[in-house]
Order: C-alpha cells, then structure tokens, then sequence
C-alpha cells in the first residue's frame, strides 16, 4: 500500500460546541490504483482529503482526534502522517502527495499568472532556477493536454474556462 487510513476521525471546536466531521473513515490505495470517496454533501469526504495531508492543521478548531494515516513512499519505509513533523510534511505535500480541489476559482491565486504559479511550486519544490522551472511549466500544461501552454501560463485564473483551471490544477499535482 502506498497509502493506508485507518480509523480516521476529525472534529472541529468552538467555544464548547465539538462537530464530528469524519468518524472512523478507513480505506487504502494501492501503487497505481485510483480511489473515489463518494457521499452527500457535507458528509466529509473534503475533510478527509484534508486530513490526509494534515491541512486541516491550519483551520480553527480542527484535530485529527485519533486514527492513523500511513504512507510508504518507498520499500521498506512507512510514515505516519498524523505525527508527521510539519518540516517534513511540507517536503511531502505537492512533491510526493497533490491534491486537487474540487473549486478551481478559488485554488488558483487570481493576482498571479498560471504560469507563474507553476514555476513557483517548481522552485519550491525542486530548487530549480526561473528559467528552468518555466520551461518544466509549459511542458506541464502540454502534459495535461492544455491548447497553446505558452498561452495558458501567461494567462490569469479568471482568463481560463473552469475545465482549463482544472487541468492547470492537475499540472500543478504533478509538479
């Protein structure tokens, strides 16, 4: 397993008033295997996929109350996300695990170029010069089947169709 959730459960306080939004969630995802969460709204699935990357670190209220997330990015190494130091989360999110939100609009940073953005993530986590993350830039655009790369990353967020900031958002998971 290249990831494995077991017993999973979240809540969010405030003041005395504690929500349960995931309770006792376990599944697992094999190498190469592709997962769907399904349920009704507010059901938890978001919480869940933010859970997994300790995201919800950064919300008001939130905890991981109990439950492990397992991850094995090699043979023989195995990590428990819930107790992750946040350094080495940080190495983890965006190079090893990407996430893509269900609401492009509001993924994207709208005062910056879609391009930029990718180069930025690049640099971040790659190291790679501005010349040499612009150019790894457009061949993700292309990757992810974009018309015109050069077009795409020097355009805006709210330049884009919804489709096409969903695609600059895949290109951005794999970067």
């Amino acid at each position: 397993m290249i990831l494995q959730v077991e017993d999973l459960c979240t809540t969010f306080s405030s003041g005395d008033r504690r929500t349960t939004a995931v309770d006792g969630i376990g599944f697992s995802v094999a190498p190469g295997e592709t997962v769907g969460i399904v349920g009704e709204s507010g059901s938890g699935k978001s919480v869940t996929a933010l859970s997994i990357l300790r995201l919800t670190d950064h919300l008001p209220g939130a905890s991981i109350e109990r439950g492990h997330i397992w991850y094995q990015p090699r043979e023989g190494e195995r990590l428990d996300l819930t107790v992750l130091p946040e350094a080495e989360l940080r190495r983890i999110r965006g190079r090893e695990i990407g996430m893509i939100f269900q609401d492009p609009l509001s993924s994207l940073n709208p005062v910056f170029t879609c391009g930029s953005q990718l180069a930025e993530a690049l640099q971040n986590h790659f190291g790679l010069t501005a010349k040499e993350a612009r150019a790894q830039a457009l061949e993700l655009l292309h990757q992810v089947e974009l018309p015109e790369p050069a077009r795409m990353a020097a355009s805006y967020p709210h330049q884009l169709s919804g489709g096409q900031k969903q695609r600059v958002l895949l290109a951005l998971a794999l970067a």
